[in-house]
């Protein structure tokens, strides 16, 4: 299959890279020229999976156009802020029988769409699309240490050609179709992983940690079943797995945000040490307004929102978390 992976931060250049590895004819869209031309030049990203190299096939550019035409199938891998404009650009430049799937993970900012939304105002609702979401890492994932995710679309010979596409010996891709219980997975391990990150950075422990991982997998099947998704989706690669894999794991850009945050570091600060994209920051937001909108109870997104955009302290955040009344575990 030809492949055009949209965003060359780490996350896409791992998916081209294993494509790429996998016998697939594979352009990686850089949206800076100067970013395509290093990676030309050094036949590796360098910012962002330094010392990895490219599979010698793989090919780099800055050229949109030329990135999308003639290739079976587009890659969107940008961060949830830039999905609309990406979309919006792609647009003219789809080809009747091209398909168009998705890695990025989150809610689009202001708006409260989940990404597929935003994909059928923008590509329109002719084209077979499907989300690539699990418990991965890009830096494993390049490194071709084992890993696994799920491709969920409704087109089902489509979701089951890039789960083969993406399937090699030790990369495992499974199908589904789900695409909102995907998505939602997506989005709020970012928020409990800020909120893990923070009750390790006080130094709470793992009795602590396992209780957030375990109330945060209840609030995401809540807003799901607000949302139509299914329970059962939550509790495979894209809901459990991906929540213990960003609670537990200071590779997570989140978990680190939120251990800043635990020791009392400034979140501008810790952002630029960083230097990606920390998704959470947005989708708290996103996903503390959906879940009002919805009615849903979702006590631990509330306070990730509040210390991160209303300045409120962890150990308030604690206090309000702990003094809520007794309940019944399930719902």
């Amino acid at each position: 299959m030809r492949f055009a992976v949209l965003g060359a931060g780490s996350w896409g250049t791992a998916l081209a890279m294993l494509l790429a590895d996998n016998g697939h004819d594979v352009t990686l869209w850089a949206h800076h020229e100067s970013a395509a031309e290093a990676m030309r030049r050094e036949r590796a990203n360098e910012r962002y999976l330094p010392g990895i190299p490219f599979p010698d096939s793989l090919q780099v550019t800055a050229d949109l156009a030329a990135a999308v035409d003639d290739v079976d199938v587009v890659l969107i891998v940008v961060p949830s802020h830039a999905f609309r404009e990406t979309a919006h650009k792609l647009a003219p430049l789809l080809k009747p029988g091209q398909k168009v799937a998705w890695g990025t993970k989150g809610l689009e900012p202001g708006t409260r769409k989940l990404l597929h939304e935003v994909a059928r105002e923008e590509l329109g609702a002719s084209v077979s699309m499907a989300v690539v979401s699990g418990p991965t890492f890009a830096k494993e994932v390049a490194r071709k240490l084992p890993g696994a995710v799920t491709v969920a679309s409704q087109d089902t010979e489509f979701a089951l050609a890039l789960a083969r596409a993406l399937h090699n010996d030790h990369f495992r891709a499974y199908t589904g179709d789900d695409i909102t219980g995907v998505e939602i997975g997506g989005a709020v391990k970012n928020v409990m992983a800020i909120a893990t990150g923070t009750a390790d950075g006080m130094g709470f422990g793992a009795n602590a940690r396992a209780a957030l991982i375990a109330r945060g997998l209840a609030e995401m099947q809540r807003l799901g079943r607000a949302l139509g998704a299914r329970d059962e989706t939550f509790t495979g690669l894209t809901g459990l797995g991906d929540l213990v894999l960003t609670c537990t794991d200071d590779q997570s850009r989140n978990r680190r945000l939120g251990l800043a945050i635990g020791q009392g570091k400034s979140i501008d600060e810790t952002v630029k040490e960083i230097g990606q994209v920390v998704e959470g920051i947005n989708t708290c937001k996103e996903v503390h307004e959906l879940a009002k909108e919805k009615g849903v109870d979702m006590p631990i997104t509330e306070q990730v929102y509040l210390i991160v955009h209303e300045g409120h302290t962890p150990e308030q955040a604690l206090r309000d978390l702990m003094e809520r009344a007794v309940r019944p575990e399930f719902d």
